[in-house]
C-alpha cells in the first residue's frame, strides 16, 4: 500500500510540474478608440491590446510587437513569434516578457479630458511611439 501511494505522490508531482512549467497565452483584447502615431504620422498597420491588467498594453507596429508598461513606463521589445492572431484578438504569455525593457527616453503623459497621451522614444536616437488611449468618464485610464 505504501509503495503505491509514494508512486502516486510522484506522478502528480510530476504533472504539478508539467502545467506550471508551459506558460498559460492570455487573450489580448483590441482597444477600442485609440490613436497611434509613429514619428507624428499614423502608420499603416497597428493595433492596440489590452487585458484585464490595467496598464499594460500590447502594440503591434507593422511586424513589431512592445510591451507597454504604463505605471513603469517602459517598453519591451516582443518575439513576434511568441503572438498568436485569435480573430481580431491575439494570445500572448507574460511569461515571454524580455528581462530587460528598451531604453525609453523622454516619456511624456497628457491629460486631455477624454483621452491621455503617452509619447516615447524608441531607444536613445530612436523614433517617437504616440498613444491616444480612452479614459474613462471619471478621469481614469480605461486599460
Amino acid at each position: 500500500m505504501l509503495p503505491r501511494a509514494i508512486s502516486l505522490g510522484v506522478i502528480l508531482l510530476l504533472v504539478s510540474r508539467i502545467s506550471f512549467a508551459t506558460p498559460q497565452k492570455q487573450v489580448w483584447k483590441s482597444v477600442q478608440f485609440a490613436i497611434v502615431k509613429f514619428n507624428d504620422e499614423a502608420p499603416k498597420s497597428w493595433n492596440i491590446y489590452h487585458t484585464e491588467k490595467k496598464g499594460l498594453l500590447l502594440v503591434h507596429l507593422w511586424k513589431r510587437y512592445l510591451l507597454v508598461d504604463m505605471k513603469e513606463q517602459e517598453a519591451y521589445e516582443i518575439d513576434p513569434q511568441t503572438v498568436k492572431p485569435h480573430g481580431e484578438d491575439v494570445e500572448w504569455s507574460l511569461d515571454d516578457k524580455p528581462e530587460r525593457p528598451m531604453e525609453t527616453p523622454d516619456w511624456k503623459t497628457k491629460d486631455l479630458r477624454t483621452m491621455e497621451l503617452v509619447k516615447f522614444r524608441l531607444g536613445k536616437d530612436g523614433h517617437f511611439l504616440e498613444m491616444q488611449l480612452p479614459l474613462l468618464v471619471n478621469g481614469k485610464p480605461a486599460y
